[in-house]
């Protein structure tokens, strides 16, 4: 089978790549990022196109290797921070690239089904438990509001022409090759042998944290379109939450040491208090998280070690 995955230089977009070559799937990528041959074929691609999500770059792929059965759609804005910084940027990375692809799918493969990453930013604040697909989108930034658009446009475009979509709302992706936000930051804290890490916000936040070895699974595993509805939206998380303090603390019992994290107690802009998902949606389909937090934690600050050597 022929899949493509547009974002497949990024960081979840690598990790799928890995999942569906080992699984024995063609897969195809289109993005942004100088990739050579050999390290698009380590990758598992077996070619890669730099640059836009156009037709221009589609029709290319779709000359050189046939039209795909599966679209894997990653690309887009990443950062909620750079959404506020840059929000038209952040536009046309998310919902200016999903508009393209759609319409090239209507006109040359309108029977390929598309699994699209969004995010649990849609959901915005005042969710203080598990928030369920249904729960009504508040976004609080740019990012989850672009994110929002581009599942729009998915649902748009399966009841007017057919496109089967399924949206994966992710949640708080990390793991090796994660080069931001929070895990980052603390293991480069950490690494420059700094006494004392002083973080925004309180520290009680509430993240539902997924390795992305498992979200990468996750994505595959869900990639059969449903035989009731032609789009649909599946939480990718956990239903288990974790407070940022906590993830700091393990962060550093992991490096090793007793470095003291302090917290502004000034809530940063865009973030909710708490994102945790109901896991009802995947619990039905039987998908199991394989990767508990402590070995998950361990794993990137050995990844995060073996970088900085």
């Amino acid at each position: 089978m022929t899949v493509w995955v547009t974002g497949a230089n990024g960081f979840i977009g690598r990790h799928l790549v890995h999942a569906l070559a080992a699984a024995g799937r063609a897969v195809h990528g289109v993005g942004h990022g100088a990739l050579d041959a050999a390290e698009a074929r380590r990758l598992g691609l077996q070619s890669w196109i730099n640059g836009e999500i156009d037709a221009a770059n589609l029709n290319a792929l779709a000359a050189a290797h046939g039209p795909p059965a599966q679209i894997y759609h990653l690309a887009g804005g990443s950062s909620v921070g750079v959404s506020i910084e840059r929000p038209f940027e952040d536009f046309s990375r998310t919902v200016t690239s999903t508009a393209r692809l759609l319409e090239w799918l209507r006109g040359a493969a309108p029977n390929c089904s598309v699994i699209a990453a969004s995010s649990a930013a849609v959901y915005g604040a005042d969710h203080p438990g598990p928030i369920p697909e249904s729960a009504a989108p508040t976004p609080m930034s740019p990012y989850g509001q672009h994110k929002l658009m581009m599942e729009q446009l998915c649902a748009s475009y399966a009841r007017s022409y057919g496109i089967n979509c399924t949206v994966v709302r992710l949640f708080s992706v990390y793991g090796p090759n994660l080069r931001k936000q929070l895990l980052w930051d603390i293991c480069s804290r950490l690494n420059a042998g700094q006494p004392s890490l002083d973080l925004g916000g309180t520290g009680a936040e509430i993240r539902d944290w997924t390795d992305v070895r498992d979200v990468a699974r996750l994505l595959a595993d869900v990639a059969e379109p449903s035989p009731q509805d032609a789009f649909r939206v599946i939480n990718g998380g956990s239903g288990r939450g974790t407070s940022v303090a906590d993830i700091a603390a393990g962060l550093v019992r992991q490096w090793g040491g007793s470095t003291a994290v302090r917290y502004s107690g000034i809530a940063r802009p865009g973030d909710p208090v708490s994102l945790l998902a109901d896991d009802a949606s995947l619990r039905r389909i039987g998908f199991d998280w394989r990767i508990p937090l402590d070995r998950g934690l361990a794993d990137y600050v050995a990844w995060f070690r073996q970088q900085a050597a």
